[in-house]
Formats: structure tokens, sequence, C-alpha cells
């Protein structure tokens, strides 16, 4: 048996975990328990700790580590306290596993990743390799990169990047993108279905709008809000948005996002969270996806499904050719929907792997580990 602290810190990198959770967790070889902290325990973002409670996976501790505000200084400070929280839990709980797994690029899994260094814990990270020029992820993520053992990448261009970063070819694994398994092994809402949990009607035409702060570049990030929201204001179609993430500037998008559905509330709808199953629903029955958010580069080609990528926060990632990018301007946006309406309809291949992720994952721990 080996025994795996998982790291999670928001609602998107438990979605993406999940398959693999499932799977360990009816796997007699694996003790794993998770790491719950960042947005999770937040009301703002959803609590997303109850849908981890409710999947029934053992938690061994939360974390209150995210700062209310979103300015530079308080990502800081939700580092620090990171940091903080993390080195008090494994003082007492270090010695009670052999791996840490993490998940991508955020700056509160950098600050856990990092507290681990001092008590010489082993890490897994998943997503290493990947660019991400608009975010100030990108750096977090190679930065996990180089304090990792073990690395589970997503393309093999990817394991090239995570080579170069190491120094060393050994212990780089090209799996797949993980969250292409839950396209696989999670069942999706009927359109009744979503209806009946979420109010919203995906029959009509639907636009699936998921759109982040650049980071890098944050003070740009009120004019983007703007010409996004001049927009979707000149759109046909019902539009569904899930709301942004912790960083800076998500407070000033999230405000004005939801003032637009406030002032349209027969044909916009806003969710802080629908979770992985009505996420991914939602994406199987809209008609194309616009924002800047990493599910329309990885998993939205699976559905066959265009998707408007905004800006820069995605630069450098591998996109499929379903993806069309534009700059964050209200007319090059409208022109780009204009654009799919014309365009021959897709088939659900997809550069980032087959849905097998998980189980190659649990084959190379079990072979490490013998």
């Amino acid at each position: 048996m080996i025994r795996i602290a998982v790291l999670t810190s928001s609602r998107a990198d438990y979605g993406i975990y999940f398959p693999l959770l499932k799977k360990m967790n009816a796997d007699s070889f694996f003790d794993v328990r998770l790491i719950a902290f960042g947005t999770h325990l937040s009301k703002k973002f959803g609590n997303t700790i109850e849908q981890v409670k409710s999947d029934g996976f053992k938690i061994e501790a939360q974390l209150n580590t995210i700062s209310e505000g979103d300015s530079p200084e308080d990502i800081a400070d939700s580092m620090a306290k990171t940091l903080s929280e993390f080195s008090a839990l494994w003082k007492k709980s270090a010695k009670n596993f052999d791996w840490v797994l993490c998940l991508g690029d955020r700056y509160e899994m950098f600050a856990a990743v990092a507290s681990t260094i001092p008590f010489n814990l082993k890490v897994a990270h998943l997503h290493g390799g990947e660019t991400t020029l608009g975010a100030i992820d990108n750096k977090f993520r190679h930065s996990i990169t180089a304090m990792s053992s073990l690395h589970f990448v997503s393309h093999k261009m990817y394991a090239e990047r995570v080579k170069e970063i190491t120094g060393s070819s050994e212990n780089i694994h090209t799996v797949g993108a993980l969250g292409l398994d839950n396209l696989k092994e999670i069942p999706l809402f009927s359109v009744d279905e979503f209806k009946k949990k979420y109010g919203v009607d995906l029959s009509k035409p639907t636009v699936l709008v998921t759109f982040h702060p650049e980071t890098v570049s944050w003070e740009n990030n009120v004019q983007h809000t703007e010409e996004l929201l001049a927009a979707l204001g000149k759109l046909k179609e019902q539009i569904v948005i899930t709301m942004p993430n912790a960083d800076t500037m998500g407070n000033h998008i999230r405000t004005q996002l939801k003032k637009f559905i406030k002032a349209n509330p027969t044909r916009a709808f806003g969710f802080d969270s629908l979770g992985t199953q009505g996420y991914f629903s939602c994406m199987k029955h809209c008609s194309f996806l616009l924002g800047n958010t990493s599910s329309g580069i990885i998993e939205a080609a699976s559905f066959a499904k265009y998707v408007i990528n905004t800006g820069d926060r995605q630069k450098g990632r591998l996109t499929g050719k379903n993806v069309i990018h534009v700059p964050v301007e209200n007319e090059k946006i409208l022109a780009a929907v204009q654009k799919i309406s014309s365009l021959a309809p897709l088939d659900s291949s997809n550069i980032y792997g087959d849905g097998n992720a998980a189980e190659k994952i649990i084959s190379i721990f079990k072979e490490i580990s013998h």
C-alpha cells in the first residue's frame, strides 16, 4: 500500500482529479487522503468542500488559507497563509504519507508544494510543462515542476519542457489530460435534467462563458471586462456564465458579470459552480464556448465544440482546430461568433488524449512502488 496526500484547492482541480480519486479509492493498493484548502472553504466560490464530502473521499484536513480580497497583496497574503497552515499540518502528518499529489499551476498550489520541501516529502505533479503567458500561473507551474519528483504530463511536447526544467528525462510520463477521463466516467445530464436542476433550458441556443482575469497584465482587466460585456450584450443566444476564480481582479469581474446577469434575467444565468457533472453537461448541450478557461482548450474538443478563446491568459497552450483566438475586443469577439455560424461541424478528436489517464497514472504508481 502507498499513502498519498492529494492537494485540492478549488472546484477546478478537484473536477480534474475526480476520475483518478475514484479509481484509487476503489483499489486497496492506495490509501488516499485529501487536503482541501483555497476556495473550497469559501462561500463566495460555492463552498465546494461540501461536494468533496458528499463524494465520500477521506479528508485529512481542511485548511482556511484564502484572503477575501483580490489585490496583489491579498494574493501574496493567501500564499503566506497557505505556507503557514501546511507547515503546521506537515509537522503532525508528514510521516503518514509516501507521496503528495498536486495538480496545475495556481499560486496557492505553489505555496502548498513549497511547504513540502523542508519535510522531504515526495511530490507528484499533474499537468506540468504547459505554458500560459497571460497568467502568473506560468511561473508557479514551472516552479512546482522543479520541486516535484514525478511528472504526469498531458502531451509529449510538455514532456520535453519538463525535461528542460528538471534537467532529466527520468520520471516523466505522458498520460494525457486527466480531465478527459470524466467524459467517459461521469453520466451527463439530459437537457430536461439540467433544466430541472439548474433552471436553464439548454434546448435554446446557449453560449457557455467562463472568463478569468489575466494576472500578468491585471491592470487591463477592467477594460477587458467592459469589452466582454459589450459583446455579450449583443449576442442573440442565451448565456450561461460560470464565475471567475480567485485571481487578481477576480472580484471586479465577478461583480460586473453579476450586474449583467441582473440586467438580463431572461437570457443570462450565473453560477459560482455547476460542479463537474453540471459543467460538462452544459458544455455538451451548448452551442459554443466563450472566454479564457483551460477547459475550452482541453475538454471542449471532445464535445466537438468550437471555442472563442479571448486574450492571452491561455497563450502558449497547444490548441486544437476547434479553438479560435481573438483579442478581448467587442467587435473581434462578435466577428468570431459570426465565423462559427459558417464553419463546418467538428469531430470529437482531441490532442490531449483518449480519456485513459487515470489507469496510466495508477499503473505507474504501482510500478515505481515495487
